[in-house]
């Protein structure tokens, strides 16, 4: 497998202009619960307001817990990851406690639309289309998409794979992406991260497509597969994001990013959830984004 230093290489040379929609302007011991979010947030209508939150004494945040190392549970029951740090610190500096709500990728708009929480950090791509329904903050983070095979039979570019099956996760940018740009590969769909792993390991696709971050850890801690097609796509942010019109949350959000970026906290965050696992084959700097400058 290629390392990761050769699309942090491609990072560092892309010239982008990120429009972000709706834009103004820790350690992981603390409890967090596992509640499935049934129960929506009291509201005084589609969305709670910085102070409603904080009168309320909590905040509810939308997570994965399959999806590590960004989002996950580990043996113990508790939420870790990339973005429960953050989530863990956007609490802390609210001043209110912590409740994690675990989301599926298709969920995620839903979840805000609903009210059953008040902030997604799920590794949420930021999107044109998801744009127009949800409102996206500044970027923390910067993705592509990867594809991992077995060794046996490794996909080294996107065009193998037509007239072949391709896992994916359902309301991801890769099932947009190979929808949009390669109607001859047939999709095999899944709800949940976990499942399309296992049908992966279990032989049921020629290959799974997902972020390159996320492809590029499974492979590291998963012998006999490769990362084949290391970045595929355009470079894309990763943000929070906030119920359409909650314009008092997305610019504390936005503040907090902003105020975030004097203590270098994203770097931080890495440290703390991330290098263990990439170990020197990532470059953190051309990964991360502090201030929510890409």
């Amino acid at each position: 497998m290629r390392t990761f230093k050769k699309i942090a290489s491609i990072f560092a040379a892309a010239v982008m202009a990120l429009t972000l929609a709706g834009c103004a302007g820790g350690n992981n011991s603390g409890a967090s619960s596992t509640d499935s979010g049934s129960d929506a947030p009291a509201s005084s209508g589609a969305y709670r307001t910085v102070d409603q939150i904080k009168e309320s004494g909590e905040v509810t945040i939308g997570v994965f817990s399959d999806k590590n190392p960004f989002g996950y549970v580990d043996n113990d029951g508790k939420f870790q990851g990339y973005d429960v740090y953050f989530a863990e610190r956007i609490a802390k500096d609210l001043g209110v406690e912590l409740k994690l709500v675990p989301v599926e990728a298709a969920s995620r708009v839903e979840f805000l639309e609903t009210a059953k929480v008040d902030i997604i950090l799920a590794n949420f791509t930021v999107t044109d289309e998801r744009a127009e329904k949800v409102d996206f903050a500044l970027p923390y983070m910067k993705v592509a998409l990867g594809v991992v095979s077995p060794d046996s039979a490794v996909i080294t570019d996107a065009e193998q794979l037509n007239g072949k099956t391709l896992i994916v996760v359902k309301g991801t940018t890769a099932e947009t992406y190979f929808t949009e740009n390669y109607p001859d590969v047939k999709l095999q769909k899944y709800d949940e991260y976990n499942e399309a792993y296992s049908a992966l390991q279990d032989g049921r696709g020629d290959a799974f497509s997902t972020d390159n971050t996320e492809v590029l850890a499974w492979a590291m801690s998963n012998p006999g597969f490769t990362v084949g097609v290391e970045t595929l796509g355009s470079l894309d942010a990763i943000a929070p994001a906030v119920t359409k019109g909650n314009e008092t949350l997305l610019n504390w959000i936005n503040d907090e990013i902003k105020a975030l970026a004097d203590e270098q906290f994203f770097h931080a965050d890495y440290d703390a959830t991330l290098a263990a696992v990439y170990g020197d084959t990532v470059d953190k700097d051309n990964l991360v984004v502090e201030g929510g400058e890409m």
